[in-house]
Formats: C-alpha cells, structure tokens, sequence
C-alpha cells in the first residue's frame, strides 16, 4: 500500500503505508479491478484483510464505506504483468488522438472534482498548490512527462476558468446567460461587487490550496 488517507476506514482499522495486500475474504485478485469492483460488491460491510507487515502475516477487518473505498493508494511492486509499447502517431494521426486523450483526461478530471466536497473521501485535504505543482513532475529531465504534465494542467485550467464563479469566463457566461433569458442586463454596481466577490473566493482558494502544501511539509506527507 502506498498510502493511508486520514480518517478512512483503511486507517481507522490499523492499516499502514507498506502493507502488503494478499488476499480479501479469503480471495486473491489477479488485476487490481477485480479487487475495486469486490469492494463495489461489499459497500457499507466489513470485509476480512490477509497482509503481510514485515514479513508477517496479518488479518485485519476492515469496513467497506458508501462508495466501495478502503482509503488506500495501491502501489504495484511486480510490473511484468504489465504489457508496455509505445504508439508513434504520424502528425494527420495526432491530431485525432490528441483531441481523444484530451477529452478523456477532462472527463475523467471532471468524475474526481466531484469528490473534493464529499466528507467521505475529504478530497478538498488533497487540493495542493504552487509547491504540489512543482511536486507532480520529474525530478530529473524527461521531456515527455515535462509536456505530458504541462497538458494535463492546462486541461484542468481550462476547465477551473469555465466555473460559474464571477471574474473568471464561466461566470462572465453565467451573466450572458442571464441577460439573455431575462433579457435585463445587470447593473454595473452588482457587476462590480460580483468581481469583487468572485476574486476574494479565487484568492481564499489559493491560500488554502497553499496551506495545505505548507501542512503537507510539516507533516513530511509530500
């Protein structure tokens, strides 16, 4: 296990960052889905955990929340049952592709907004900032992952800047929208304090976002 989220059901059981996870119930999964979708099976129940800490075989029981989660990050120490190959796209064929994998990451990144303001999972403790940025890329040069992350953060700027939050494009929509629809166009007085409120809330986000990357270091959890 590569990491115990706080406050979860992994940690609340004694579970600790390096456990070995051998088998649930009794049953050992080959791929990791197996396991997700048996912990689908299993929500809002107790499950019984075989893993091995420092060389010892340990059972716990742990239980299962709402959303089919332990509270754990998995870290795969045997990757030969991992095919790898790489694809080469011409520049015609780049361009499909490009646009598929984009959308894929934004839909994906949009599933996992959600979870920043459910209490179960505590996903706003995650939310990172300037230090988290820089702690996401490689540590030596790797000009595929340097872009590869340079997109990816794009992509979720793109999507922050389309919120319905004054100050940002999403909220300048939001006020078209409205004008269209009531056909009245707002007053400048309410435009302005919406500017006003919309930067205090951008501003609030990123001191906590880096509040949290100044807990993180305290903590020695980066």
């Amino acid at each position: 296990m590569g990491k115990v989220e706080k406050d979860s059901p992994a940690e609340k059981t004694g579970l600790k960052k390096g456990d070995k996870f051998v088998t649930a119930d009794g049953n050992k999964f080959e791929y990791y889905d197996q396991f997700s979708d048996y912990l689908n099976s299993k929500k809002e129940s107790e499950i019984n955990l075989e893993i091995i800490r420092d060389g010892v075989n340990i059972e716990k029981t742990v239980s299962v929340d709402k959303n089919g989660m332990l509270g754990i990050g998995v870290v795969f120490t045997d990757l030969s049952m991992f095919e790898f190959k790489t694809l080469k796209y011409g520049f015609l064929e780049s361009i499909p592709a490009g646009i598929k994998r984009g959308t894929k990451t934004a839909v994906d990144y949009l599933k996992q907004f959600k979870l920043i303001f459910n209490k179960e999972t505590k996903g706003y403790e995650s939310l990172g900032g300037f230090a988290t940025i820089g702690n996401i890329f490689p540590g030596s040069w790797d000009w595929y992952s340097f872009w590869n992350m340079t997109a990816f953060i794009s992509i979720i700027l793109a999507i922050m800047n389309l919120l319905p939050i004054p100050a940002l494009d999403g909220g300048h929509v939001m006020f078209l929208l409205g004008e269209i629809i009531t056909g009245r166009k707002p007053g400048e007085k309410f435009l302005e304090y919406a500017q006003i409120a919309g930067m205090i809330l951008l501003l609030a986000l990123v001191l906590y976002a880096n509040a949290n990357d100044v807990i993180k270091l305290i903590n020695g959890t980066f």
